[in-house]
C-alpha cells in the first residue's frame, strides 16, 4: 500500500522526477490504480462570471488591465445568466461547475452576495460547485460554504523562487494564507500550476514541493500548459511539450495519489494520443467546453469522441464523500 506524505523532500521529489519517461508514467499509473478507477476521468466546466479589468499583473494573463489584450471587459455575469450554463454544462455531461472572476480578492459587497446566490443555485443542480475568485478572508470562506460551495480555487502557479518573476502585486504566502483559509472552512482545495512561465525543472519540482507538504494535500491538482496570448509580457514563450506535461502529471500522481490531477490549460493543443499518455501518467480530470475563462479549449464533441476511443467514463458528482479517501 502506498504511503500518504506530506513530508516529501525536494531531492525525493527530484529523483521520481528525473526518472525515465517511460518507468515514470508505469510507477505513477500504477499508484493511479491503486486510488482511482483508472477508466474514470471527472468532467468540470469552467465559466468566466467576470472577466478582465483585473489589478493584478500576472506575467501569463490576458485578463490584466495593463496588458492590451483581446479580452473585453464584462462585469459580473447575472444569476439567471450562470445559472442557465450552469444546467448546460450538466446536460453536456460535467459534474463539476466552475466559476472565475477576475478579482484580486473577494470583497463584502453586492458582487459577492451575488457569487454567493450562483453558487447556492448551482449546489441545488447537484453538481459540485467550485469558484476561483482571488484571495479570499477566512470569513468569507465560511460564507461561500454555508451556500454550498465544494471546492475552491487558488493555483500556487510556479515555485516560491520564481514567483516574483511572473506577479509582483501580491506575494507567495498570500496564496498560502487563501488556501488555509479554504482549508479552515472545510472546502475541497484545488490548487497547482503552470509550466511555460519560464521557469527551470528546479522550479517546477519547487512547486510540486510546495504542494505536496501542505498539512493536507489538494483533492485537486491542475496542472497547465501555458497559452501564451498576445499582448502579455509571456507571448514569445514556446509552447511546452507533451512529455513536460506527463512529467508533471506523473510527479503529482506518485507524491499526492488521492488527489484528482487535472489535464487543464494547453491541452487544446494535444491530440488524442498526446492525451491518452496524460492519462496514463495519472490524469484524471478534464475541463470540457470551448472555453477556460478566455483562453481555448476542446470542443465537448470532440471529448465524446476522446471518452468513447479511449473507454473512459465521466465520474459521478461527490463521489469521494460516497468513499472516504
Amino acid at each position: 500500500m502506498t504511503e500518504i506524505r506530506n513530508n516529501w523532500t525536494r531531492e525525493e521529489i527530484k529523483a521520481i522526477f528525473d526518472l525515465p519517461i517511460l518507468d515514470l508514467i508505469y510507477k505513477a499509473g500504477t499508484v493511479h490504480r491503486e486510488f482511482h478507477d483508472s477508466q474514470e476521468v471527472q468532467v468540470c466546466t469552467l465559466l468566466s462570471v467576470k472577466t478582465g479589468g483585473c489589478p493584478e499583473d500576472c506575467a501569463y494573463c490576458p485578463q490584466a488591465a495593463r496588458y492590451h489584450t483581446d479580452v473585453k471587459v464584462h462585469k459580473l455575469l447575472e444569476v439567471e445568466e450562470v445559472l442557465q450554463k450552469a444546467a448546460d454544462a450538466k446536460s453536456a455531461g460535467s459534474t463539476r461547475f466552475c466559476m472565475g472572476a477576475a478579482w484580486r480578492e473577494v470583497r463584502d459587497n453586492r458582487d459577492f452576495d451575488k457569487v454567493l446566490e450562483m453558487v447556492k443555485g448551482v449546489n441545488t443542480m447537484g453538481m459540485e460547485v467550485c469558484c476561483t475568485l482571488g484571495m479570499l478572508s477566512e470569513e468569507q470562506a465560511a460564507k461561500l460554504k454555508d451556500a454550498g460551495l465544494y471546492a475552491y480555487n487558488h493555483n500556487l502557479d510556479t515555485s516560491e523562487e520564481h514567483y516574483n518573476e511572473i506577479i509582483t502585486t501580491r506575494n507567495y504566502d498570500d496564496r498560502l494564507d487563501t488556501l488555509e483559509n479554504v482549508r479552515k472552512a472545510d472546502i475541497s482545495v484545488c490548487s497547482g500550476g503552470i509550466i511555460g512561465l519560464g521557469e527551470n525543472l528546479e522550479d517546477r519540482v519547487g512547486m510540486l514541493h510546495t504542494l505536496s507538504t501542505l498539512p493536507s494535500h489538494p483533492e485537486s491538482v491542475p496542472v497547465n500548459a501555458l497559452v501564451p496570448v498576445e499582448g502579455t509580457p509571456l507571448e514569445e514563450q514556446e509552447k511546452v511539450s507533451v512529455w513536460e506535461m506527463v512529467r508533471m502529471i506523473a510527479t503529482a500522481r506518485i507524491i499526492m495519489p488521492k488527489a484528482m490531477v487535472r489535464l487543464s490549460a494547453g491541452r487544446v493543443r494535444m491530440n488524442t494520443e498526446e492525451q491518452a499518455l496524460c492519462f496514463m501518467a495519472g490524469a484524471n480530470s478534464i475541463f470540457a467546453g470551448d472555453k477556460l475563462l478566455t483562453t481555448p479549449n476542446p470542443e465537448v464533441d470532440m471529448d465524446k469522441q476522446l471518452f468513447q476511443t479511449l473507454n473512459l467514463k465521466p465520474r459521478k458528482a461527490f463521489k469521494d464523500q460516497e468513499v472516504s479517501l
